[in-house]
């Protein structure tokens, strides 16, 4: 059985996540008051690429951070003029309950960001319902693979258990390793159920990889928004949505990813931690999205992202875009 170990620091880090949700929330209620949630998005249809944005914020109540928030609604538009596609993006400040939107209400495809709900969920069911879940053997043979497949191409032969098959899929996207996950959680309605579970409404998995990834503007199918990912992000790595232990585990397995160097980690100072999974389409779209919890100092609260791109078909992803946004979405947020 192959279980997973990881440093004593990401326990630290999990266990001050907690603790600095907690101390927010105090803080809000001894102020007389509690920072407003975001209200849940209307689902319009999504627009094609240059299409009226939709700019919103909860302010913290100060009308210097209405500005800065003002500010990032106007240097994100410019920044999509000059991508020629479309940026939706989403970030929440935990420690103020300050958020920072743009097109957050728009649905996107997720691409590989579907990957990290779908660990949680298998965390979820093992926990709840299958005990010795993540260390059953899981077995496959040549006809199930899928391309983007590192590291279940190499143990065709002998299989991995539910927990490196995890790893492989959040760490480097494996296609192959979804594939056999989504099967554990009932499949694509299985696992949209389970964001039905976190009061998600909007998101919603309708194919297994690489079909998920076929997308046309008008396509609802393996859907979400940047704000219905990023308030899933949230519980999963502060709240309650997961068993403490199962916590620790999945944000070390977002610490862990390997394919977002150039994305929300690039637009932001290398001091701050960031955990993150990402997803790609260069070939039909130019899709690319990103998204991450951020933990601007070691203790702090941390920040929520979700970024997602297109752009018109024949045009590549652009990860600088990407790392763009993160900075403004930092700078909105007056964390630069």
């Amino acid at each position: 059985m192959n279980h997973a170990r990881f440093p004593r620091s990401i326990a630290v880090m999990v266990t001050s996540v907690i603790a600095a949700g907690a101390l927010s929330a105090c803080t809000a209620t001894v102020a007389g008051h509690r920072p407003p949630a975001p209200s849940r998005p209307a689902e319009p249809p999504t627009p094609s690429p240059g299409g009226t944005p939709g700019a919103g914020t909860t302010p913290a109540g100060t009308r210097g951070s209405v500005s800065a928030e003002a500010r990032a609604g106007k240097e994100l538009r410019g920044l999509e003029a000059s991508f020629r596609g479309r940026i939706g993006a989403y970030a929440l400040d935990t420690a103020t309950g300050r958020t920072v939107t743009y097109r957050a209400g728009e649905r996107f495809p997720m691409l590989s960001t579907f990957k990290a709900p779908l660990c949680a969920s298998v965390l979820h069911r093992a926990r709840t319902s299958e005990p010795g879940l993540m260390d059953r053997v899981i077995r496959w043979t040549a006809a199930d693979m899928t391309p983007n497949s590192p590291v279940t191409e190499k143990h065709v032969k002998d299989g991995l258990t539910v927990t490196r098959l995890c790893e492989a899929a959040m760490n480097q996207s494996d296609g192959t390793a979804s594939n056999l996950l989504l099967g554990l959680v009932g499949g694509p309605a299985g696992l949209t159920r389970y964001f039905r579970h976190l009061k998600d409404p909007v998101s919603r998995m309708d194919r297994r990889h690489p079909g998920l990834n076929d997308w046309t503007p008008k396509d609802r199918r393996d859907t979400t928004t940047p704000a219905a990912i990023g308030r899933d992000l949230r519980v999963l790595t502060t709240g309650r949505a997961l068993h403490a232990k199962d916590r620790e585990r999945f944000v070390a397995w977002l610490l862990a990813n390997t394919t977002g160097a150039e994305r929300i980690r690039a637009g932001l100072p290398r001091s701050w931690t960031v955990g993150d999974k990402t997803g790609t389409n260069s070939d039909g779209f130019g899709g690319g999205n990103d998204i991450a919890v951020v933990w601007p100092a070691k203790g702090a609260a941390p920040i929520i992202m979700a970024i997602y791109t297109n752009r018109a078909p024949g045009l590549p992803t652009d990860n600088p875009t990407i790392a763009k946004t993160a900075t403004v979405l930092a700078r909105g947020l007056g964390r630069l």
